[in-house]
Protein backbone atom coordinates (compact mmCIF):
# COMPACT_ATOMS: atom_id res chain seq x y z
CA UNK A 1 0.00 0.00 0.00
CA UNK A 2 1.33 3.38 -0.88
CA UNK A 3 2.14 5.87 1.84
CA UNK A 4 -0.66 8.48 1.85
CA UNK A 5 0.06 11.73 3.62
CA UNK A 6 -2.42 14.48 4.32
CA UNK A 7 -0.99 17.95 4.11
CA UNK A 8 -2.57 20.21 6.70
CA UNK A 9 -3.49 23.66 5.55
CA UNK A 10 -1.33 26.21 7.26
CA UNK A 11 -3.35 28.98 8.90
CA UNK A 12 -1.47 32.06 10.04
CA UNK A 13 -1.57 32.83 13.75
CA UNK A 14 -2.08 36.50 13.00
CA UNK A 15 -4.46 37.62 10.27
CA UNK A 16 -3.89 40.88 8.40
CA UNK A 17 -5.58 43.91 9.97
CA UNK A 18 -6.89 47.03 8.23
CA UNK A 19 -5.72 49.65 10.73
CA UNK A 20 -7.69 52.39 8.96
CA UNK A 21 -10.65 51.16 11.02
CA UNK A 22 -8.81 52.04 14.25
CA UNK A 23 -9.22 55.80 13.79
CA UNK A 24 -12.12 57.57 15.51
CA UNK A 25 -14.68 58.97 13.09
CA UNK A 26 -14.98 62.74 12.66
CA UNK A 27 -17.41 64.54 14.97
CA UNK A 28 -19.89 65.14 12.15
CA UNK A 29 -20.07 61.40 11.46
CA UNK A 30 -20.52 60.58 15.14
CA UNK A 31 -23.38 63.08 15.39
CA UNK A 32 -24.98 61.74 12.21
CA UNK A 33 -24.90 58.22 13.62
CA UNK A 34 -26.30 59.43 16.95
CA UNK A 35 -29.22 61.21 15.28
CA UNK A 36 -29.98 58.22 13.08
CA UNK A 37 -29.89 55.87 16.06
CA UNK A 38 -32.35 58.10 17.90
CA UNK A 39 -34.64 58.08 14.86
CA UNK A 40 -34.44 54.26 14.92
CA UNK A 41 -35.65 54.02 18.51
CA UNK A 42 -32.37 53.96 20.46
CA UNK A 43 -31.58 56.25 23.38
CA UNK A 44 -28.18 57.81 22.71
CA UNK A 45 -25.58 59.60 24.84
CA UNK A 46 -22.40 61.02 23.31
CA UNK A 47 -19.52 61.44 25.76
CA UNK A 48 -15.89 62.54 25.47
CA UNK A 49 -14.04 60.02 27.62
CA UNK A 50 -14.12 56.47 28.95
CA UNK A 51 -14.54 57.88 32.46
CA UNK A 52 -17.72 59.63 31.33
CA UNK A 53 -18.93 56.47 29.62
CA UNK A 54 -18.30 54.52 32.79
CA UNK A 55 -20.27 57.02 34.88
CA UNK A 56 -23.09 57.10 32.33
CA UNK A 57 -23.47 53.33 32.32
CA UNK A 58 -23.30 53.18 36.10
CA UNK A 59 -26.17 55.67 36.32
CA UNK A 60 -28.27 53.72 33.81
CA UNK A 61 -28.07 50.34 35.52
CA UNK A 62 -30.49 49.15 38.21
CA UNK A 63 -29.00 47.68 41.37
CA UNK A 64 -31.89 45.29 42.03
CA UNK A 65 -32.08 43.50 38.66
CA UNK A 66 -29.83 40.92 37.02
CA UNK A 67 -27.11 42.42 34.81
CA UNK A 68 -25.07 40.37 32.34
CA UNK A 69 -21.86 41.67 30.81
CA UNK A 70 -21.19 40.26 27.37
CA UNK A 71 -17.55 39.48 26.64
CA UNK A 72 -16.19 42.79 25.38
CA UNK A 73 -12.82 44.45 25.16
CA UNK A 74 -14.64 47.78 25.35
CA UNK A 75 -16.12 46.87 28.74
CA UNK A 76 -12.79 45.53 29.96
CA UNK A 77 -10.70 48.51 28.82
CA UNK A 78 -13.18 51.05 30.18
CA UNK A 79 -13.48 49.41 33.59
CA UNK A 80 -17.22 48.91 33.14
CA UNK A 81 -16.96 45.12 33.32
CA UNK A 82 -15.15 45.37 36.65
CA UNK A 83 -17.69 47.88 37.96
CA UNK A 84 -20.54 45.48 37.23
CA UNK A 85 -18.95 42.11 37.99
CA UNK A 86 -16.58 42.92 40.85
CA UNK A 87 -17.85 45.92 42.80
CA UNK A 88 -20.75 44.18 44.53
CA UNK A 89 -23.01 47.10 43.63
CA UNK A 90 -24.94 45.23 40.95
CA UNK A 91 -26.64 41.83 40.67
CA UNK A 92 -24.03 40.52 38.27
CA UNK A 93 -24.88 37.28 36.49
CA UNK A 94 -21.17 36.54 36.04
CA UNK A 95 -20.45 37.14 39.73
CA UNK A 96 -23.33 34.92 40.81
CA UNK A 97 -22.06 32.15 38.53
CA UNK A 98 -18.37 32.55 39.37
CA UNK A 99 -18.26 29.30 41.35
CA UNK A 100 -20.45 27.31 38.97
CA UNK A 101 -19.22 24.39 36.91
CA UNK A 102 -20.28 26.05 33.68
CA UNK A 103 -20.00 22.85 31.64
CA UNK A 104 -22.13 20.85 34.07
CA UNK A 105 -24.74 23.61 34.27
CA UNK A 106 -24.64 24.57 30.61
CA UNK A 107 -28.42 24.74 30.20
CA UNK A 108 -28.78 27.07 33.18
CA UNK A 109 -25.97 29.23 31.86
CA UNK A 110 -27.64 29.44 28.45
CA UNK A 111 -31.01 30.42 29.90
CA UNK A 112 -29.79 32.94 32.47
CA UNK A 113 -27.37 34.65 30.08
CA UNK A 114 -29.87 34.76 27.22
CA UNK A 115 -32.58 36.56 29.18
CA UNK A 116 -31.11 38.77 31.94
CA UNK A 117 -32.95 41.89 33.05
CA UNK A 118 -30.14 43.96 31.53
CA UNK A 119 -27.33 43.11 29.13
CA UNK A 120 -24.31 45.40 28.74
CA UNK A 121 -21.94 45.06 25.81
CA UNK A 122 -20.62 46.64 22.66
CA UNK A 123 -20.84 46.34 18.88
CA UNK A 124 -18.40 46.03 16.01
CA UNK A 125 -19.82 48.82 13.89
CA UNK A 126 -22.40 51.60 13.87
CA UNK A 127 -23.61 52.89 10.55
CA UNK A 128 -24.43 56.51 9.87
CA UNK A 129 -28.01 55.50 9.12
CA UNK A 130 -28.38 54.12 12.63
CA UNK A 131 -27.72 50.37 12.54
CA UNK A 132 -25.74 48.45 15.15
CA UNK A 133 -23.75 45.53 13.70
CA UNK A 134 -22.41 42.74 15.91
CA UNK A 135 -20.49 39.61 14.89
CA UNK A 136 -20.15 36.48 16.99
CA UNK A 137 -18.62 33.03 16.93
CA UNK A 138 -21.17 31.27 19.17
CA UNK A 139 -23.99 33.82 19.03
CA UNK A 140 -24.35 33.77 22.82
CA UNK A 141 -24.55 37.55 23.18
CA UNK A 142 -26.87 38.07 20.23
CA UNK A 143 -29.99 36.66 21.93
CA UNK A 144 -30.01 39.12 24.85
CA UNK A 145 -28.97 41.97 22.55
CA UNK A 146 -31.82 41.38 20.12
CA UNK A 147 -34.70 40.61 22.48
CA UNK A 148 -33.85 38.29 25.38
CA UNK A 149 -32.80 40.99 27.82
CA UNK A 150 -35.35 43.42 29.18
CA UNK A 151 -32.90 46.22 28.47
CA UNK A 152 -29.67 46.53 26.47
CA UNK A 153 -26.83 49.00 26.97
CA UNK A 154 -24.10 49.35 24.34
CA UNK A 155 -20.82 51.22 24.82
CA UNK A 156 -19.24 52.12 21.49
CA UNK A 157 -15.97 53.83 20.56
CA UNK A 158 -16.03 56.43 17.78
CA UNK A 159 -13.72 54.32 15.59
CA UNK A 160 -16.67 51.97 15.03
CA UNK A 161 -18.78 54.58 13.24
CA UNK A 162 -18.85 53.77 9.51
CA UNK A 163 -20.76 55.10 6.51
CA UNK A 164 -22.94 52.09 5.68
CA UNK A 165 -23.65 48.39 6.12
CA UNK A 166 -21.15 47.13 3.50
CA UNK A 167 -18.40 49.08 5.28
CA UNK A 168 -19.57 47.69 8.62
CA UNK A 169 -19.23 44.14 7.31
CA UNK A 170 -15.81 44.93 5.86
CA UNK A 171 -14.76 46.38 9.21
CA UNK A 172 -15.72 43.12 10.91
CA UNK A 173 -13.84 40.94 8.42
CA UNK A 174 -10.68 43.03 8.17
CA UNK A 175 -10.36 44.56 11.64
CA UNK A 176 -12.61 43.23 14.42
CA UNK A 177 -12.32 39.57 13.47
CA UNK A 178 -8.50 39.49 13.18
CA UNK A 179 -8.23 41.29 16.53
CA UNK A 180 -10.68 38.90 18.17
CA UNK A 181 -8.84 35.93 16.68
CA UNK A 182 -5.66 36.98 18.48
CA UNK A 183 -7.59 37.49 21.73
CA UNK A 184 -9.32 34.11 21.44
CA UNK A 185 -6.03 32.28 20.90
CA UNK A 186 -4.61 33.87 24.05
CA UNK A 187 -7.76 33.40 26.14
CA UNK A 188 -9.04 30.01 24.95
CA UNK A 189 -6.22 28.46 22.94
CA UNK A 190 -8.48 28.34 19.89
CA UNK A 191 -9.09 30.35 16.75
CA UNK A 192 -12.13 32.58 16.44
CA UNK A 193 -14.62 32.60 13.58
CA UNK A 194 -17.37 34.89 12.33
CA UNK A 195 -20.37 32.57 12.22
CA UNK A 196 -23.29 34.86 13.09
CA UNK A 197 -23.93 38.55 12.51
CA UNK A 198 -26.73 40.65 14.02
CA UNK A 199 -27.86 43.79 12.22
CA UNK A 200 -29.87 45.68 14.83
CA UNK A 201 -31.62 48.26 12.70
CA UNK A 202 -34.42 49.51 14.93
CA UNK A 203 -35.68 49.21 18.50
CA UNK A 204 -39.48 49.06 18.65
CA UNK A 205 -39.79 49.18 22.45
CA UNK A 206 -39.13 52.73 23.71
CA UNK A 207 -36.41 52.90 26.36
CA UNK A 208 -35.18 49.33 25.84
CA UNK A 209 -31.84 50.08 24.19
CA UNK A 210 -29.22 52.66 25.17
CA UNK A 211 -26.14 53.48 23.13
CA UNK A 212 -23.24 55.34 24.74
CA UNK A 213 -20.99 56.72 21.99
CA UNK A 214 -17.50 57.66 23.13
CA UNK A 215 -15.46 60.22 21.20
CA UNK A 216 -12.35 58.08 21.36
CA UNK A 217 -11.23 54.64 20.29
CA UNK A 218 -11.97 51.74 22.64
CA UNK A 219 -12.25 48.02 21.97
CA UNK A 220 -12.24 46.61 18.46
Amino acid sequence: MSDQRQTAQTVPDVLPVDESFARPAPEADVQAAAEALRANGFTVSVVDTLAEARATVGALLPTDRSVFTATSETLRESGIAADIDESGRFKSVRAEQSDWDLAQRADEVRVTRSAPDVVVGSVHAVTQDGKLVIASASGSQLAPYASGAGRAVFVVGAQKVVPDLPTALRRIETYSYPKEDVRAQAAYGARSVVSKILVYGREVFPGRADVVLVRQAVGF
